[in-house]
């Protein structure tokens, strides 16, 4: 990706242990957060369509790294990057800022898949969603 897509996100107290820290289990709400918005700047969702066919995109992958920590009321700014577009994946990594200090790195990887007899069944990336991960990832990749 030549820019990664920026998201800004203030620590909310709920968030938070005892200490005021942003839990680190939070980490993975604020970057599925992310993603969503990531969709939502191409007017998509991560429950689409294709034709009539129904698109998601289940979670088969995810870590967090953290360096240092982030408190009540901070403001982060999550820059997503597509690392990664295959055949029916996508692999997203997200740098969590404050201001310059790092504070995690993260990344999930998502199947694309269809919703067939209430069974999610991976599906080849469709090439209207695949041209837009592409040009977010700057270039066409495999799996």
């Amino acid at each position: 990706m030549s820019q990664p897509f920026l998201y800004n996100r203030r620590v909310s107290f709920a968030d938070t242990d005892m200490a005021g820290i942003l839990h680190f289990s939070n980490y993975y709400r604020y970057m599925e957060e992310t993603e969503h918005a990531f969709w939502r700047s191409f007017g998509l969702s991560v429950n689409t369509k294709d034709g009539d066919r129904p698109i998601t995109w289940p979670r088969v992958a995810s870590s967090c790294e953290y360096f240092a920590p982030a408190k009540f009321e901070e403001d982060l700014v999550i820059a997503l990057t597509v690392a990664n577009v295959g055949d029916r994946s996508v692999t997203f990594e997200f740098e969590f800022r404050r201001e310059s200090t790092r504070i995690a790195i993260g990344r999930t990887t998502a199947v694309c898949c269809t919703i067939e007899d209430d069974e999610f069944k991976p599906v080849s990336i469709p090439p209207g969603l695949r041209e837009k991960l592409d040009a977010a990832c700057g270039a066409p990749s495999a799996d």
